[in-house]
């Protein structure tokens, strides 16, 4: 909960506590990480214990940690209370040191897209925003467990992404309830420019979000503005035709003003000709658009990734067209990076189900 929601919470149950309360409350179980409420200081003993009553202590168990040698990405595998797994990844950025934390926001994913590994495993439920909280929380700790607390600040967690298994904007409320504790000064501590939250196009949740003004950035996962091609790769394009999503990401940009971004998974031989440039002009002319293109990662073997000068001619056209590119880096392919391999991997050992 935020600080504002812990007060009015208490104060149904006819419990005081004043909002810097509240605040040093927070700021000891997700700042610190720390769950012994009895040594929250200066809190008063009553508030404390009355909060012990109504805690529900079920936490996520990290039950693998992988760390790929070349790029240092490390993907991180959690048990819920249910017996449900998820994934994390802490990413390195390109200041030494920094890093984001790539967040799951549901255990698997409704959304299909035939080249994600998470697609591949349906819905099983949706996460909790503390659940999310839970996750970030782990993997800042362990990074605090890597580096020692004296390197602080040039080894930490300064963003987070929720762009890992599942559709963030399918679970909207949690979510952005994630977002607000993660982003609180007494919370996670991550300026709010600094975290991202990803969508495969979800129409109404993106008019939503540009309503609600809030101030996190987000991405729109395109692959495809060629609309029979995009409903192949994401049968979501069945509900949410190509003209809705580009009057929705005009609806964005008239309430945020910057440049919006799309996240472009490059299939070889799928997406990567001149019929895309072509429909990018047609849907989104006079939007200002940055792609940022992504190799594909896939242990099925059933996509395969452009080639150097495939990227290069895409690129170029891209240019010709107007359209602002950056190359995001798909890192830890040696250790089932993508969304759901390591999870899938688990599941086809057959040490847990997801049903």
């Amino acid at each position: 909960m935020t600080p504002e929601d812990l007060v009015r919470t208490l104060e149904e149950r006819a419990v005081a506590c004043n909002i810097t309360e509240a605040r040093r409350i927070l700021g000891h179980c997700v700042s610190m990480a720390r769950d012994d409420l009895d040594l929250v200081r200066p809190v008063r003993r009553s508030l404390t214990q009355t909060l012990d009553q109504h805690i529900d202590r079920r936490g996520l168990e990290m039950i693998e940690r992988v760390t790929d040698d070349f790029d240092g990405f490390t993907k991180y595998l959690f048990r819920h209370h249910d017996g449900a797994l998820t994934e994390a990844v802490r990413i390195p950025l390109e200041k030494p040191g920094r890093f984001t934390v790539c967040l799951s926001s549901q255990v698997g994913c409704a959304m299909r897209c035939v080249f994600c590994a998470t697609g591949r495993l349906g819905l099983t439920r949706s996460l909790a925003a503390w659940e999310m909280v839970a996750a970030f929380r782990a993997v800042r700790q362990d990074t605090y467990r890597e580096f020692p607390r004296e390197t602080f600040p040039s080894h930490h967690v300064s963003g987070a992404v929720f762009q890992g298994q599942g559709e963030p904007f399918h679970n909207y409320d949690e979510v952005i309830a994630a977002a607000q504790i993660l982003s609180e000064p007494c919370g996670g501590r991550i300026a709010k420019e600094a975290i991202t939250i990803s969508t495969v196009g979800l129409v109404p949740q993106i008019r939503r979000f540009a309503r609600e003004g809030h101030p996190y950035r987000l991405i729109i996962s395109l692959t495809s503005a060629v609309p029979h091609r995009r409903l192949a790769l994401l049968p979501v394009a069945g509900r949410f035709e190509m003209p809705e999503v580009a009057e929705a990401l005009r609806e964005l940009h008239a309430m945020v003003g910057n440049r919006l971004t799309i996240a472009w998974v490059l299939l070889k031989g799928q997406n990567h000709g001149t019929d895309e440039i072509d429909a990018l002009k047609k849907f989104f002319g006079g939007l200002p658009l940055r792609l940022n293109l992504i190799d594909v990662n896939d242990a099925t073997g059933t996509f395969e990734r452009v080639t150097q000068r495939e990227r290069v001619e895409f690129v170029q056209k891209l240019q010709a067209a107007g359209i602002a590119t950056r190359q995001r880096y798909s890192g830890g392919r040696g250790k089932l990076a993508a969304c759901g391999m390591l999870a899938a991997s688990r599941l086809s050992e057959g040490e847990a189900e997801l049903s």
